[in-house]
């Protein structure tokens, strides 16, 4: 069994919780963790989990809303900690317990108690930046929240999942229209910048198959999309209704989700 929730999602802070149980016995690995120590704590509290709970920590690049309080965490509870040798090269922390330190690159599989983790590389504005395909055995969930451009490797990762959590960032027409810097705006839109509404949606439709049960779209952009735009593109590519279509929120996350 596989079930997976996520803690907020956006440019103020990203982390989700991914648990799979054989039995008696229970593996929970925290992805991301752009928060604040006190913060964390709180939310994992607020999904009936807690920092001594946590069997692993998965940081997909540097990002601050996406490294957070993870070496604070990791060090202080002795939760081990992955990520990629470009991501560590980023954040420079020579003094970080080696014991606790572990690298996963593309490709890549390895197992963590109940589940086993597969990474891979997406184009995104960071250091080797990956993301991850988790498994129970049984049941696969797909998380990807910063990437700039569907590329074959990541729809490659993404097929025959049950469950994606996937980037909705931004509407291209407000972004398009905002305050932002021109640099801003180019980053956003590149190859290696943030996926549009728009893009997320032909993503999706390469990933879709019978067994895919559920979609959460995350790491909305407070200022350049709306959650009901991102609704309606999910809603028009999963032919639901409108109402149906599940989001990530930047406060409240998303409630536990079976796989």
């Amino acid at each position: 069994m596989m079930r997976f929730c996520n803690l907020g999602s956006g440019s103020g802070g990203n982390a989700s919780l991914v648990e799979a149980s054989q039995g008696i016995t229970h593996t929970q690995l925290l992805v991301d963790c752009g928060f604040s120590l006190r913060e964390l704590t709180r939310r994992l509290q607020r999904a009936g989990s807690s920092p001594e709970l946590l069997n692993g920590i998965f940081i997909t690049h540097e990002h601050g809303d996406h490294i957070g309080c993870a070496l604070k965490l990791s060090e202080k509870y002795k939760i081990p900690l992955w990520t990629s040798r470009g991501t560590w090269r980023s954040i420079a922390q020579p003094d970080f317990p080696k014991a606790l330190l572990h690298f996963l690159s593309d490709g890549e599989e390895i197992s963590l108690g109940d589940m086993s983790l597969q990474a891979f590389a997406v184009p995104h504005d960071a250091h080797e930046p990956l993301h991850l395909r988790c498994s129970d055995g049984a049941r696969h969930l797909g998380l990807i929240t910063d990437l700039g451009h569907a590329s074959t490797r990541v729809i490659q990762a993404l097929q025959a999942c049950h469950a994606l959590l996937l980037e909705f960032n931004h509407d291209e027409d407000l972004l398009r229209a905002s305050n932002y810097p021109a640099s801003l705006k180019r980053r956003i839109l590149g190859s290696h910048g943030h996926l549009s509404n728009t893009a997320a949606g032909e993503l999706l439709r390469q990933c879709l198959h019978p067994g895919l049960r559920h979609v959460v779209g995350a790491h909305l952009s407070e200022r350049n999309n709306r959650p009901e735009l991102a609704a309606q593109t999910l809603a028009k590519v999963l032919n639901i209704e409108t109402h149906e279509a599940l989001l990530c929120h930047q406060q409240s996350g998303h409630p536990w989700l079976s796989v």
